[in-house]
């Protein structure tokens, strides 16, 4: 505990110097060169630094399925803090993120987000929150693949909480595909009302995409009953190996 506390405190001291000095470097040149990959480059760096610092590595199954030829919305269960870092860096080179208007409090990562093509999501107002969620249509249309936790918050056991709707109205008013995804071993790896990040493989399973085009919005309970089976398949499949 007392190696994983220390391993954790110096991630925690040298991710904060990287997002605080990659940060602000990289916005400089997306601002003057109009080079927006910069963000990308250096947001995958981040990543894997942090890591590689933290011990976390993590084996991915059915990269087959992912696609990367077409704007997607990736629908994940929602474990532990690792999740979102993790799946950002290996289900896409470019993916694009529906967070939570708290991280807005972080001015230099929120402004690095928003450049980057993030949206931030206000959970206390449904006008925001539909604003949000057109801003998200929009932008897929125009080829950008998004990431979504439709739990809306991480699960403390391997059942899946109730999902919001909020992500698949987005998929479908924008007729793009939904990726289920699953990731085992990211509690395991940060615990919830911990801060002590654990050296531990965590699981990512890729499934098939569920094609929205046809659907309209009265479909959405049925969309959402399709995406909840096929993560639950693909954690069973976890479970089994």
């Amino acid at each position: 505990m007392i190696i994983a506390a220390v391993r954790s405190l110096v991630t925690y001291i040298i991710i904060s110097l990287y997002v605080l000095v990659a940060g602000l470097v990289g916005m400089l040149l997306a601002t003057v060169f109009g080079w927006g990959d910069i963000l990308y480059i250096l947001g995958h760096g981040g990543v894997r630094l942090a890591l590689a610092l933290s011990g976390i590595r993590y084996r991915l199954a059915g990269a087959e399925h992912l696609p990367h030829d077409r704007a997607a919305v990736y629908c994940a269960n929602h474990q532990s803090n690792v999740d979102p870092p993790l799946l950002f860096t290996a289900l896409h080179p470019r993916m694009h993120v529906l967070y939570k208007a708290e991280l807005e409090r972080m001015p230099i990562l929120a402004r690095a987000f928003r450049m980057g093509g993030f949206i931030p999501v206000n959970r206390n107002s449904r006008e925001d929150a539909m604003r949000s969620i057109d801003a998200g249509v929009a932008s897929i249309r125009e080829g950008h693949s998004f990431l979504i936790f439709p739990e809306g918050t991480r699960s403390q056991t391997e059942e899946l909480l109730p999902f919001k709707k909020g992500g698949f109205i987005m998929a479908i008013k924008a007729q793009a595909p939904i990726v289920p995804v699953a990731i085992r071993g990211g509690r395991e790896a940060m615990r919830r009302g911990s801060r002590i990040v654990r050296p531990v493989t965590v699981d990512i399973r890729v499934g098939k995409p569920i094609e929205t085009a046809g659907m309209t919005l009265e479909d959405r309970d049925r969309l959402i009953e399709a995406v909840r089976l096929a993560i639950k398949s693909l954690q069973r499949e976890g479970l089994g190996r």
